[in-house]
């Protein structure tokens, strides 16, 4: 970005940054903003009967258009507070600022519980989440329009900047597409109950994916790996109790797990220098996925010590393999501006949420349907998402001449994203 907030623009220079793909995503995310907003107002009824019932059918309207207009209260905020932070840190900061508060006001308005769940509680959340979303749109607008102008080559700006408005209308066609359907496929009930959050919840998750991509796709990634590594920690006890073996016999598993899982680490790290981190990591993972059945099928129908060490051992250093690789390929794949928080962020989430749980679960697994096979089908299932996120993920091994600068440390004062 150029001193002063400017972006080069693609075409202005042999240094710009931007790419189409970032003129797209920020297109797509101005258009998303746009969709929260006219699903609201499609919705207005059923908001209003699910916030504040108990009132004439005009007086709960009124009361849902009212918190309506309550978001934009925010907008005059929003334009001051992120527009600036778009003229002294740069355009794609304020941007993402935006996009993640959209984000939080679309998630909350999905999950706020009904007038009939909580009371008084529920209406006025409904009002906070939209003066949130208010406050992002607000500042949102700005960033997004000089970004759009800033970016585009100087022959087709004119071109590029009209996206900023016609992505609104796209957005507009886009809700009034999906309340058709909604309105054809469910009763009123259903409508009031859930339906119109369906219609909110499809912005919720399309919205991050344009400008949060790297970060949700990591976090697919994380789910893999947690929920593979925290399995095959489970081998001691999945020995011990679902195949009854000897105590020392079950640590042999953790012996293997922690011997394999340390060599290959570092060695699927060395080859993804060489290789590349997409076919290191895509690789591994997808044997890993292969080999998963055969190995569990190996040791139900052979309660030894020996199958158990080799086949945990495999599992484990196929999972090792791809998970030292994908976690420094997520880390590159970040801004630098974000790269710190970002991979913390996700990381914690993924372990937290997936990591935490997958021995409990796996243990109700093999009670519910009484299989010793259920952690293999779990770990399976796993390993498939992890592989789509590693396909999505664009190779990041950055070049010998790139490398110093990928990961040199940013100045605080000078900083441009």
């Amino acid at each position: 970005m150029a001193e002063g907030g400017g972006e080069a623009a693609i075409g202005d220079g042999p240094t710009a940054p931007i790419s189409r793909g970032q003129i797209a995503a920020a297109v797509i995310g101005n258009g998303l903003e746009f969709y929260d907003f006219t699903t609201y107002a499609l919705f207005a009824t059923q908001i209003g009967r699910t916030f504040f019932p108990g009132t004439s059918p005009f007086a709960s309207l009124m009361l849902s258009l009212m918190a309506f207009a309550g978001g934009f209260v925010g907008r005059p905020v929003g334009a001051v507070v992120i527009g600036a932070i778009g003229d002294r840190l740069g355009r794609r900061p304020a941007m993402m600022l935006s996009f993640s508060l959209m984000g939080v006001g679309l998630i909350g308005l999905v999950l706020i519980p009904s007038y009939a769940a909580i009371g008084a509680a529920a209406p006025v959340l409904l009002v906070l989440c939209r003066l949130v979303q208010g406050f992002a749109l607000g500042g949102e607008v700005g960033p997004t329009t000089a970004f759009l102008v800033e970016a585009a080559p100087l022959r087709h700006r004119g071109f590029v900047a009209a996206w900023q408005s016609a992505s609104q209308a796209a957005a507009n066609l886009i809700a009034a597409a999906i309340g058709v359907v909604l309105t054809q496929t469910l009763n009123p009930a259903q409508l009031d109950s859930f339906g119109w959050r369906i219609a909110f919840a499809l912005g919720a998750v399309v919205l991050p994916f344009g400008h949060l991509r790297p970060l949700l796709l990591g976090l697919g990634m994380i789910m893999s790996f947690t929920t593979s590594t925290y399995v095959l920690l489970y081998m001691t006890t999945y020995a011990s109790q679902t195949l009854h073996m000897s105590a020392a016999d079950s640590f042999g598993a953790s012996v293997a797990n922690g011997a394999c899982g340390l060599v290959f680490a570092l060695a699927g790290g060395a080859l993804s220098d060489r290789l590349g981190r997409r076919p290191v990591m895509i690789t591994a993972r997808t044997l890993f996925l292969l080999a998963t059945f055969p190995a569990f099928v190996l040791m139900v129908r052979n309660h030894n010590a020996l199958t158990l060490l080799l086949c945990t051992g495999l599992l484990s250093a196929l999972s090792s393999a791809s998970v030292g690789v994908a976690i420094v390929a997520l880390t590159e794949s970040l801004r630098k501006d974000v790269r710190s928080t970002g991979l913390a962020v996700v990381y914690a989430v993924g372990v937290a949420v997936f990591g935490g749980v997958a021995q409990p679960y796996v243990t109700l697994l093999i009670k519910a349907t009484g299989s010793a096979m259920a952690p293999a089908w779990y770990m399976m299932a796993a390993a498939g998402v992890g592989i789509v996120a590693m396909a999505l993920l664009p190779e990041s091994r950055p070049l010998p001449a790139a490398a110093a600068e990928a990961f040199r440390p940013l100045d605080p004062k000078t900083a441009r994203p």
